[in-house]
This record gives C-alpha cells, sequence and structure tokens, in this order.
C-alpha cells in the first residue's frame, strides 16, 4: 500500500507527541511526587528536632504520664502524629492512642535507623491507624547515651490531595501542548509534502516528455533550490531532446540513404536496425526482432558475424548472399553489445577481375607463340647476317627475351590466382632448398665479385609447404639481391620458434626509398624503370613472391635504407603433421 509523504511525515510526528504527551506527565508527576514526600519529611524532621528538648527531659526524668499527656497536648498543635519510644521499642507516650495498648515497635524500619543513630523514614501503611503515612523518627541521645527514638508521622492522604490537583494541572497542560503540537507538525508536515508533491509531479511530467512543466515554490530554502533545478534540468533536456531527435532524424537519413546495405544486431543476434538497401536484399521489410540468419541465408555472412562476435573486433571478408558478392565489414562496438555489417557491392568487380585475369592468361598465351618464332627467327639471322646489322638483332632480342620473361611471370601469376589453392605440400628442408638455388647463381655472384654469407643453423626443422613454389619465392628474391647489389655481401639467415620459421635475405645494394615500399608488391611496379628494364626486369617478381607466401598462410617484411641495402624478411608456418 502506497504511504504518501505527509502520512508519513505527520504520522511520525503524531506518534513522537502521544509518547511524550504520556511519558512526560507520568514521570514529572513521579517526580514531584518524590519531591512533596522528601520535603513533608524534612518539615517533620525539623518538628522532631525542636520537640527533641522537652521530650528528652522528661523521657530522662522517667515522667512516663507526663510525657504522654505533653504530647497529647501537641497534637492540635502541629497536625502531626508523634510517638516516642525506649531503646526496646516500648511505646512510652503516643498522641493518637493509649500506648499500653500498642504493640512493639522496635522492628519498624523507621526505629531501626534511629535507633543505629541515623534519621529514620518509611512511607507504608499503619496497622494502628489503618492508613497510609509517612514517618520520620530521630534518636534522643543525651551525653552520648540513646535513651529512646522520637518519631513524626502525618497521613499521605493530605499529600495525595494536593498531588491530585496538581496531576489534573498537569493533565490539562499535556493535553492542550499536544493540540497545539498536532496542530503544528499538521502545518509542518503539509508545509512540506505540498512542494514535495509539487516537485514529483514536475519530474513526472518531464519524464513523460512534457518539458514545459514548472515548479514555483514561494518559500526560500532547499525545496526551492530544488525546484530551479528541475525548471534548469527540463529546458537542458528539452535543448538535448531536440539534439538528440535531429541527429536521430539525420542519422536515419543517412542509413536509409545508403546503397550499401547496413544492418545493426544485437547480442542475442536479432536484428535491431536495417536501411531498405539490406531490405531490398533479403526482399522483406518485416525483419526487425527477427535473427540474422532468418533473413540471410548465407553461411559466410554467418560465419563473419559470429567470428566478430566472439572476437569483439573489426573484421572484413568477401561473402555471397543469392548471386550477388559482397565485402561485408563488420565491427562489434563493445559498449553497445551489438554488431554493426556494412555490405560493399562488389559483384561487378569480381566479374571485371575475372575478365581482366581470363585476358591477361589468353593474351600470355596468344604472345607466347609468335614471340617463340621472333626469338628463333632472330637466332637464325644472327648466323647468316653480317657483323654490322648484329647489334640490331641483339637489341631485338634482348626485348624479346624480356617479353618472353613477362609473359612467362604472367602466366604464372594467373595459374597461381587460378589453382593457388591447390599446393602440393610436403615436408622439405629449407635449409637445403636454399643451398640448391644458390648453386644457380654462383656464376653470377662471381661475376659481380660479390660475398654470400650463410647463417644456417643444423637445426632448422623441416617445415610443410609445396617445395616448387618455394623455390620461385627465394629464386626470385635473390636474383634481385644479386641483380642490386654491385658490391659487398648477401647474406642469408634462418631461425625458427615453435610454431614459424623465419628467412632473412639482406643486401648492400642499392636499397628502395621509403615512398616506393609500400608499393613494391604491386604487378608491374618498378622503383627504377631504366635499370629495371636493362636488368631485364619484369616487375612482376615480388607479385608472385607475395601471393606463393600469403597462399601458405605467411609473411613477407621489406626494410630498406637508400645506398645502404634492403633486407627481406619471410616467415613460414611449420604445418608438419
Amino acid at each position: 500500500m502506497k504511504i504518501s509523504l505527509f502520512s508519513k511525515i505527520f504520522g511520525g510526528c503524531l506518534l513522537i507527541i502521544v509518547l511524550l504527551s504520556i511519558l512526560i506527565p507520568l514521570l514529572s508527576f513521579n517526580s514531584i511526587k518524590t519531591q512533596y514526600v522528601n520535603t513533608f519529611a524534612d518539615n517533620l524532621k525539623n518538628l522532631a528536632i525542636a520537640l527533641k528538648p522537652d521530650v528528652t527531659s522528661l523521657l530522662e526524668k522517667q515522667k512516663f504520664q507526663e510525657l504522654d499527656a505533653h504530647v497529647k497536648t501537641l497534637k492540635n498543635l502541629i497536625h502531626s502524629r508523634i510517638t516516642v519510644i525506649n531503646r526496646e521499642g516500648k511505646v512510652l507516650a503516643d498522641s493518637e492512642k493509649d500506648p499500653k495498648t500498642m504493640e512493639n515497635h522496635k522492628m519498624r524500619p523507621e526505629v531501626l535507623d534511629a535507633l543505629s543513630g541515623d534519621v529514620g523514614k518509611s512511607l507504608r501503611f499503619s496497622v494502628t491507624v489503618e492508613e497510609d503515612m509517612l514517618y520520620v523518627a530521630l534518636p534522643i541521645e543525651k551525653d552520648g547515651r540513646l535513651l529512646g527514638v522520637i518519631r513524626i508521622s502525618t497521613l499521605l492522604k493530605q499529600i495525595n490531595s494536593l498531588l491530585n490537583e496538581l496531576k489534573i494541572h498537569i493533565l490539562w497542560i499535556a493535553l492542550i501542548m499536544t493540540i497545539l503540537s498536532l496542530v503544528i507538525a499538521f502545518m509542518l508536515s503539509r508545509g512540506v509534502a505540498r512542494p514535495v508533491k509539487t516537485l514529483v509531479q514536475a519530474v513526472r511530467k518531464i519524464s513523460q516528455g512534457n518539458f514545459d512543466a514548472k515548479v514555483f515554490l514561494r518559500n526560500e530554502d532547499e525545496l526551492k533550490v530544488l525546484g530551479d533545478s528541475i525548471n534548469d534540468m527540463g529546458e537542458q533536456m528539452r535543448a538535448l531532446f531536440a539534439d538528440i531527435s535531429g541527429r536521430n532524424e539525420e542519422l536515419n537519413t543517412i542509413i536509409s540513404s545508403m546503397q550499401e546495405p547496413l544492418v545493426v544486431l544485437d547480442y542475442e543476434g536479432r536484428i535491431k536496425l536495417s536501411n531498405e538497401s539490406f531490405n531490398g536484399l533479403v526482399q522483406n521489410d518485416g525483419i526487425e526482432g527477427k535473427f540474422y540468419w532468418e533473413a540471410v541465408r548465407s553461411p559466410e555472412f554467418a560465419e563473419l558475424i559470429k567470428k566478430a562476435g566472439s572476437e569483439r573486433m573489426y573484421f572484413s571478408d568477401e561473402v555471397r548472399i543469392h548471386d550477388r558478392i559482397f565485402l561485408g565489414s563488420v565491427n562489434f562496438l563493445i559498449s553497445r553489445n551489438e554488431t554493426v555489417a556494412v555490405l560493399h557491392d562488389i559483384t561487378e568487380l569480381k566479374k571485371l577481375e575475372k575478365i581482366k585475369k581470363d585476358f591477361i592468361g589468353n593474351l600470355s598465351h596468344e604472345l607466347r607463340t609468335p614471340l617463340t618464332a621472333i626469338k628463333g627467327f632472330v637466332e637464325t639471322l644472327e648466323e647468316e647476317e653480317d657483323i654490322k646489322n648484329r647489334r640490331y638483332l641483339e637489341i631485338i632480342k634482348r626485348h624479346t627475351d624480356r617479353l618472353m620473361n613477362i609473359v612467362r611471370d604472367l602466366l604464372l601469376l594467373s595459374e597461381l590466382e587460378e589453382k593457388g589453392e591447390i599446393l602440393e605440400f610436403e615436408n622439405v628442408s629449407i635449409r637445403n632448398i636454399i643451398e640448391n638455388i644458390l648453386k644457380i647463381f654462383e656464376n653470377k655472384v662471381k661475376e659481380k665479385g660479390l660475398k654470400i654469407i650463410r647463417n644456417i643453423p643444423d637445426t632448422i626443422p623441416q617445415i610443410r609447404v609445396d617445395p616448387f613454389k618455394i623455390e620461385q619465392i627465394f629464386v626470385n628474391l635473390i636474383d634481385n639481391a644479386i641483380k642490386y647489389t654491385e658490391e659487398g655481401e648477401i647474406t642469408i639467415s634462418i631461425t625458427n620458434n615453435d610454431t614459424h620459421v623465419m628467412i632473412e635475405i639482406v643486401d648492400t645494394g642499392i636499397g628502395i626509398p621509403g615512398d616506393h615500399l609500400s608499393r613494391i608488391f604491386e604487378r608491374f611496379y618498378v622503383v627504377d624503370k631504366s635499370r629495371s628494364k636493362r636488368l631485364g626486369g619484369t616487375g612482376l617478381g615480388l607479385s608472385i613472391v607475395k601471393h606463393i607466401v600469403n597462399l601458405h598462410g605467411g609473411t613477407i617484411d621489406v626494410e630498406s635504407t637508400p645506398g645502404k641495402g634492403t633486407k627481406f624478411t619471410v616467415t613460414l608456418p611449420t604445418n608438419l603433421n
């Protein structure tokens, strides 16, 4: 059950007021009663002290009858009962009763205290007069001897009469204070609850989107400060909401206008947002809330989504959906636990790429036959022509050889791209492959006066690769190192760890400028075209190397400083079974 703030505050005040209204009269009444009794006891004590001299004189002379007559005479003067008791507890005189008929008082509490030399006081019921009484007893002494006890007593009904009157006054005061307190508590509770209710209503309206809600409070206190803060908050939220709405509208416009299909998935893989391009791709507009695999029947797309979600990072790969090919870019948003996928249609690019590959392959095949024929006729002419035309024939032959090398490399690259995934793996020694390749270039090394340094340990393990294609990698790299190194040395080093073998080929040649390093693996890209033509380079060697390394799941890196040399590092996985 909901309890209002007013009920809580007023209820708490009511409980406190009622408890105080009950406890304060009780505690004050008991305190006043005690104070009254103590005051009466002190008065009786003083009266007893005043009577002691006469009583002591008669008691010392043992004039008990005169003593009894004396105390009875004082009865009407002091309005209190006087009793004189000897050391044995026998009553010698009493202002109310005949002493001879009264029992022994030695065991009375106040008498016992007086006989021990103290002032005795007792509040109890009197059997003699059959009423509650207050007793005060003092010892009667003479020259250090205890002669007896004088006791003064009075009826409690006198005290009770005064206390009853006082109790009535206290109750009236308590009742008036309670009523006033309740009125004040009611006003205070309403004074606090009313502005709080106003604040709650304003906050509720703001939470529902009504930013025009305002709070106006009169009292200059913390609640007014809170009300002003709520008003400021409403204005700020209005501005923020307008900004967010504008941004959302802008974002929705951008997403809707995107030609690339876009989809946002939640942590469960349900479609949270998609644009019109994506809906058109899956041919369904009501896909929001569905799982992505219900809308997109593509194993490649599902695998890409799972990979990005499990590793929580960005991935991209080609995916096929229906009859189209897309480059899927998938990013996992860690802060929102969501996945965003954008599909770039590359169907036409893939078709163009295939057309280009087919063109290069067909052109290379078509060129190889006439080039072979041209080279044959040139060699025949070299045997028949006189010495003055031989220079032109050598130029024709050199360019024909270069064209044949280009055709050969193009055919090889085309073959790698067409059948690259089909590799003939064997467990081979990379050390033996390097040594066999170096034997091919022994004459070229001697002609240029270069030095080959081998840092190849005997403990290098075998690796599982396609040996023919791996030979092509290092034939190209070592050939380039020799071509572009005029003097100095070529160092070949092999190291390994648990999973990979690293082969480094370092030369002291002309080097490669830094702005060319990022493009040296592109087809037909050469740093120095005139030098490359003179040395017979085709611009395809490093492209072939890069492609073969990628097919083996390895990497190739290059570092170079112009004028100091170049270092190629090939890293291949061992993949031994």
